[in-house]
């Protein structure tokens, strides 16, 4: 029940951070979506860090997972948003346009997530200092 209570509230999180993103980069039927693209492609790398790194870790709890990645990533990034900015497009007559805009979100959104789950799982797996030189204080 705690992961569906998370998802709720991580969805409210990522909506509002979307709207947030439309208003702040507005566009045009027949111009390029850049809020849409730049939205899926920060989208992408957080996610592919968050589980290279953080969901790792055994003690992150599912619930934690569940309202970070489904909730808050999952209601910010939006394929649904990559589709019809595609309709749109290609009934303005800009369908190579659409067709840019399509390879760099699958492309760049790909190339992201790869390098987000690289620099996550570095993270979270960098080697422990095996000996301490500060004369026994705590770290």
């Amino acid at each position: 029940m705690l992961a569906y209570l998370a998802v709720a509230v991580g969805g409210l999180i990522g909506t509002g951070l979307r709207l947030a993103c439309d208003l702040a980069f507005p566009h045009g039927d027949g111009d390029f979506p850049i809020e849409t693209l730049l939205v899926n492609l920060v989208g992408a790398f957080v996610l592919g860090w968050l589980v290279g790194g953080l969901w790792t870790r055994p003690t992150t709890p599912t619930w934690f997972k569940a309202g970070l990645g489904s909730g808050v990533i999952g209601s910010f990034t939006t394929l649904s948003a990559v589709m019809a900015s595609l309709i749109v497009l290609t009934g303005a007559g800009e369908a190579w346009l659409a067709a840019l805009y399509l390879l760099v979100s699958v492309v760049g959104g790909l190339a992201l997530a790869a390098a987000g789950l690289r620099i996550g799982s570095l993270i979270a797996h960098r080697p422990m200092p095996t000996e301490i030189t500060d004369a026994g204080e705590t770290l």
